[in-house]
């Protein structure tokens, strides 16, 4: 009996683990574009002109000011779009975006130094050796990406789908 009890916590406790994914699903109106406010640190998900859900956001460490090179740790400026998904980001899940375009490798180019990439909107990041997570969106300490908590990330991700415009204004 004791045996049989044990089974039905374990097969409870995997059911349990099975419903917790990070891939969620969305049924709302179709996200159209994306609209970052650096000075603001906001990002407003948009149907239209309508906005559908705001974040408070995370940006590089050196928030203010377009990017203009690798390891600058600032966050690009301009029209870009999202140019695929990743599901398996270090930082829980990710958007990336279209940087750098044939504008900001023209610039990155005048300055003898190459443009960078990998410019993401994503979750937290890995756990420090503590286990515990930094908050996210309360500092600017990426190397240039737009970062929101894991929960919302995930909630962004079953949102934006690939080609969606994002705007990212000073």
């Amino acid at each position: 009996m004791q045996f049989l009890r044990i089974i039905l916590v374990v097969l409870a406790g995997l059911a349990l683990t099975a419903c917790s994914s990070k891939f969620k699903t969305y049924h709302g109106p179709e996200i159209t574009s994306i609209q970052v406010q650096k000075a603001n640190r906001k990002m407003y998900l948009l149907h239209n002109s309508k906005v559908i859900k705001q974040y408070d956001i995370g940006l590089g460490g050196v928030p203010i000011g377009d990017k203009e090179f690798e390891g600058d740790m600032k966050t690009p400026e301009g029209i870009y779009f999202i140019s695929h998904r990743n599901p398996n980001s270090a930082y829980h899940l990710s958007l990336a975006i279209s940087y750098p375009n044939d504008e900001d490798r023209a610039n990155a180019e005048l300055l003898g130094m190459p443009p960078g990439g990998d410019i993401m909107i994503h979750g937290g990041p890995p756990r420090k050796a503590n286990g515990k997570k930094r908050k996210v969106s309360s500092v600017d300490w990426t190397a240039g990406c737009i970062a929101v908590t894991d929960d919302e990330v995930e909630n962004i991700y079953a949102m934006v789908k690939p080609g969606t415009p994002i705007q990212i204004l000073p």
